[in-house]
């Protein structure tokens, strides 16, 4: 009796992991987000509550997207430097979701913890309509919980929320205990 799965070796298994990008149809992308907001919404009464879920849904997708985009774009080697995860996360990871990285990172002036990843037009909103009445509601907190788990499964806990402020603005606010890590490498 022949088994079916040892004709051959698949092609697709035998590549290296390539650098190539396969485009996902914008519609497509807008159709679904669109019912993952709806479906969240239907199960909160608040703005806040349903930013809540869409972060955890983008806590999700972070975990799953950090993996590939290691392997992707550094070669399997994980960063150990707050700097350079947070230019993976604006320029690395914002390409691989959204086709181009992030207009801006940003430190606070008046906090050493804090960093803001400015997106002026996000893809992520373009498709949403928001009534008045939820005027406050940005559904880029989904990118936000995956910024979120990409960090923390980094080894930078912080957390991260998002804001209306030169278009959206994820403001990733740091433990204190990663700030204690990255003085002790710079020898300070």
């Amino acid at each position: 009796m022949e088994s079916r799965f040892t004709k051959g070796k698949s092609a697709l298994l035998e590549r290296a992991p390539s650098r190539t990008r396969a485009d996902v149809s914008l519609s497509a992308f807008a159709l679904l987000f669109s019912e993952l907001v709806q479906y969240c919404q239907s199960r909160v009464y608040s703005v806040a509550e349903l930013q809540g879920h869409l972060a955890e849904l983008g806590k999700r997708v972070g975990i799953r997207v950090l993996d590939g985009l290691v392997v992707r774009e550094r070669g399997g080697r994980r960063e150990t430097r707050l700097l350079n995860t947070l230019l993976l996360v604006k320029v690395n990871l914002w390409r691989s979701l959204f086709g181009k990285e992030a207009d801006k990172l940003e430190q606070a002036n008046d906090d050493d913890r804090t960093f803001y990843v400015i997106e002026r037009e996000p893809l992520i909103n373009a498709f949403i309509s928001v009534p008045r009445d939820n005027s406050s509601l940005n559904c880029a907190a989904f990118a936000g919980g995956i910024v979120e788990a990409v960090l923390v499964a980094s080894g930078f806990p912080a957390k991260v929320t998002a804001h209306w402020h030169k278009g959206t603005t994820l403001m990733i606010r740091f433990d204190e205990s990663v700030m204690a890590r990255e003085r002790v490498l710079d020898g300070r």
